[in-house]
């Protein structure tokens, strides 16, 4: 295969129409170098607590990254082949043969958005010049492998460079926060940030539900063998949380069911699941009633709210049995927000203290309960094109879908959730452009002026994200606090 040339057109994603192109060049020109605000993501905490450097191309782009791993899957190449590690293993693969095994099928992500977020990183973060492939992958690697050992790629020098002004990570409830805490000591607090995800504690079905609310009755010093208790060490660890920086809580459930019980009821459901004599339905009776306990608790400490439903998580059992989690089986099931938030909304559907973030994989939703509901409800707030959605389709199918209803102000501008460091700067370049692609488009349709549009595009950037997770109502984050 012969080396080709790798270019990046200024006006990617912009419209074709030459008016509305240059319009949307011009805003585009506004946001370009804003900081960039990431509120909700998976990048590991290590990074930025050790801040020691990559080891090499395939460590940093390939295995981490679950949008590449199950797009090689499916076409047949072993995770091991690709410097996946089976569980409580290290991986035997020699990176760079697994780098040339990614290079030699890097034509299957043609039109993909992981092709434009990884050329993006390519050109724009390495300067790389000649596309990915074959011919090239030595080169790629060496060169890559090279700039990783630079002091400016350290992982806290490449937040710096692409002025990442807020990063939220996200770890269970029972996680120490240790590099947090190291975080926090070298001064680094109020740039990288924790997320409360207590999935680990609130889902009965997991088979290691009993002992982690024994692990939290015992970091917490209550007695979560009892209802009460129970509530009050998960206020004990989301204090914790805020204590490191947390701004937010997230919750991936299975679906988006609410329950409103009496204590009495919940107790004794509480009690059954935490005997392992609940049933499927008992078990998502719970997970519905503590989203709503954990509703009322956000109006208590003021953590934003999120909510992720409606994925099949794990849906290969046999590579999750031997890889784990997060490797690209996930797959989008049908969500029911109107009928199962129902129960939550009756009990603080209007109280505008509250701020509930709903995120979807069914674009069903969007234009049928999602948008009526934001536009509604004084608690909710839409997130962006979450996972399977995050790309030029389905940021424009999202825009076209609820800005008619919800408008733009009950949007939260864009979460990149990503577990890929690099990805974090091309996945915020390509949600800017395809804004400025929208309202170019307004403008060009004579629905939108031009001064809106640029009050817009700012306000998408930065300004809904940084109001939506209250960042600006943050108290400087000392590591004295968290202790």
């Amino acid at each position: 295969m012969n080396k080709t040339p790798l270019k990046l057109d200024p006006d990617r994603l912009f419209p074709v129409d030459p008016k509305a192109r240059a319009f949307a060049r011009e805003l585009y020109a506004t946001v370009k170098s804003l900081p960039i605000i990431s509120p909700h993501g998976h990048t590991d905490p290590a990074w930025f607590a050790k801040n020691t450097p990559f080891g090499n191309a395939t460590e940093l782009l390939l295995v981490p990254d679950h949008y590449v791993l199950r797009m090689l899957y499916s076409q047949g190449i072993a995770m091991e082949d690709l410097g996946v590690a089976p569980v409580g293993k290290r991986s035997e693969a020699d990176p760079r043969k697994a780098w040339r095994l990614f290079a030699q099928n890097y034509f299957l992500f043609r039109g993909t958005p992981s092709q434009m977020w990884l050329d993006h990183v390519f050109a724009e973060v390495f300067g790389l010049t000649e596309r990915l492939n074959a011919s090239t992958a030595d080169a790629h690697y060496d060169h890559i492998t090279a700039a990783l050992q630079t002091p400016e790629f350290r992982p806290r020098a490449i937040l710096e460079r692409f002025n990442v002004g807020f990063l939220a990570t996200t770890e269970g409830a029972l996680d120490p926060l240790k590099h947090h805490d190291k975080i926090m000591a070298d001064g680094w607090g109020g740039r990288v940030v924790t997320t409360f995800r207590p999935d680990d504690v609130l889902d009965a079905s997991r088979p290691d539900f009993k002992s982690n609310v024994e692990k939290l009755g015992s970091i917490t010093n209550e007695d979560t063998t009892q209802w009460d208790g129970y509530l009050n060490a998960l206020r004990k660890r989301r204090a914790f949380f805020k204590a490191h920086g947390a701004t937010a809580t997230d919750h991936g459930h299975p679906t988006a069911n609410t329950a409103d019980l009496g204590k009495r009821a919940a107790a004794s459901l509480f009690e059954k699941c935490l005997a392992g004599a609940a049933s499927a339905d008992e078990q998502e009776l719970f997970r519905a009633q503590m989203l709503t306990e954990m509703a009322g608790m956000s109006l208590e400490d003021g953590l934003v709210m999120q909510l992720h439903p409606g994925v099949s998580r794990s849906h290969n059992p046999k590579l999750h049995e031997r890889f784990g989690p997060d490797k690209g089986a996930d797959i989008p099931v049908a969500a029911n927000f109107v009928d199962g938030l129902k129960p939550l909304l009756d009990k603080y559907g209007n109280a505008a203290e509250l701020t509930l973030i709903l995120f979807t994989l069914d674009e069903t939703t969007y234009s049928r309960e999602l948008a009526p509901l934001a536009g509604h409800y004084p608690c909710l707030r839409l997130g962006p094109p979450w996972w399977f959605n995050d790309s030029p389709e389905g940021m424009t199918r999202f825009r076209r879908q609820v800005t008619e209803t919800a408008g733009f102000y009950n949007t939260v501008g864009f979460n990149d959730d990503t577990r890929a460091l690099l990805s974090i700067p091309a996945r915020h370049d390509v949600a800017r452009r395809m804004d400025c692609r929208f309202l170019a488009e307004l403008v060009a349709e004579g629905r939108l002026e031009d001064d809106e549009a640029y009050d817009l595009i700012v306000d998408l950037t930065t300004t809904l994200v940084t109001d939506a997770y209250r960042l600006n109502d943050r108290k400087p984050v000392s590591s004295q606090a968290a202790k």
